[in-house]
């Protein structure tokens, strides 16, 4: 019999059944592991443990308890900007120089919302009223869509634009990459992160040999040895306070703003790691975060560059990942 345990802690048992792998394969040909009790309503301690809503913020984002910058969470975005934010690269922003997001799961073409209640909590919708342009934003991107709730939501290039509730000043960005879903707008629509990557090219590889057309590869780094790299060479890290079995997630809350869940990649687009250590896990926000070896593994913001490897040993509980799932040593 399945069940969910809740606890105070942030830790919070996700799977009480035999096999990592037992959810069976996902439509991106990963293992994909369910929690334990999902599909029915859970409420009080679950929502205590995972956060408000599960959208990679903590129990008070969205409550009005964080400090509201500028036009206000919510409130109409003004003369649009671009800034540079360090480690995100030139991003769109509000008139009081919030940074503006997208959500993986809206479509622009035609433009729809795909985030509403608890969602719309954590990501406030950025009202298509009183929005202008300034240099370095095509006027003629900007749009709107229309809400379920019938209000006129503002678009880049037909993208939905939203807030993140936990982005409490001018020059934050903290939603970025959350649940690998959540990103900040480029000038054009797009990414700015894959911008700022593709721009940044292999520079500063931390002489890794980079590889191409890859969704999880092995790359040679010149201190750490052969780890496990995602698509856009970022080095992946395990985290000592979660838990392969029984399965359990202890970076939660603001622990995501610093470290964020790698997405499930596809095994057919894997290198140099056996298949069988490949797998998912479904997070409190519904995303798929990647398992190797049944662990959650994740980035870190704090490498800046392809090649860093900056998270290893961070709080003597944070490593990289070799080839064969097992964290790399802390004296490597």
């Amino acid at each position: 019999m399945r069940r969910v345990t809740t606890a105070g802690s942030v830790a919070a048992v996700l799977l009480l059944a035999a096999g990592c792998g037992s959810g069976g394969n996902d439509a991106r040909g990963a293992n994909s592991v369910q929690p334990a009790g999902a599909g029915k309503a859970l409420g009080g301690a679950y929502d205590s443990a995972y956060g408000s809503g599960g959208y990679g913020a903590d129990a008070a984002a969205g409550s009005g308890s964080g400090s509201d910058v500028g036009s206000g969470k919510g409130g109409a975005a003004g003369q649009l900007s671009v800034r540079d934010i360090e480690n995100v690269g030139s991003v769109v922003a509000d008139s009081a120089g919030v940074t503006l997001y997208r959500f993986d799961k809206d479509t622009p073409q035609p433009p729809k919302s795909n985030c509403d209640g608890d969602c719309a909590t954590t990501w406030p919708a950025v009202p298509a009223d009183d929005a202008s342009a300034a240099a370095g934003i095509d006027a003629s991107l900007l749009g709107a869509v229309t809400r379920t709730d019938g209000s006129k939501q503002l678009t880049l290039a037909g993208w939905p634009v939203y807030r993140y509730a936990k982005d409490t000043k001018a020059g934050e960005a903290k939603g970025e990459g959350v649940g690998g879903t959540w990103h900040a707008l480029a000038p054009d629509g797009k990414k700015a992160i894959d911008k700022k990557q593709k721009t940044d090219g292999n520079a500063g590889t931390g002489g890794m040999e980079m590889k191409t057309g890859k969704e999880l590869s092995v790359a040679d780094n010149e201190k750490l040895g052969k780890i496990l790299v995602d698509g856009q060479w970022r080095t992946l890290y395990r985290f000592d306070k979660d838990s392969a079995w029984p399965m359990k997630f202890g970076c939660l809350g603001a622990c995501l703003d610093t470290w964020k869940p790698a997405p499930a990649v596809d095994k057919s687009k894997t290198e140099g790691i056996s298949a069988k250590l490949v797998g998912s896990v479904k997070r409190p926000d519904g995303s798929e975060q990647l398992t190797i070896d049944c662990w959650p593994v994740y980035t870190f913001t704090g490498d800046t560059e392809p090649g860093q490897t900056n998270g290893h040993n961070k709080q003597g509980l944070w490593f990289a990942v070799t080839e064969a799932g097992k964290k790399v040593p802390p004296t490597a």
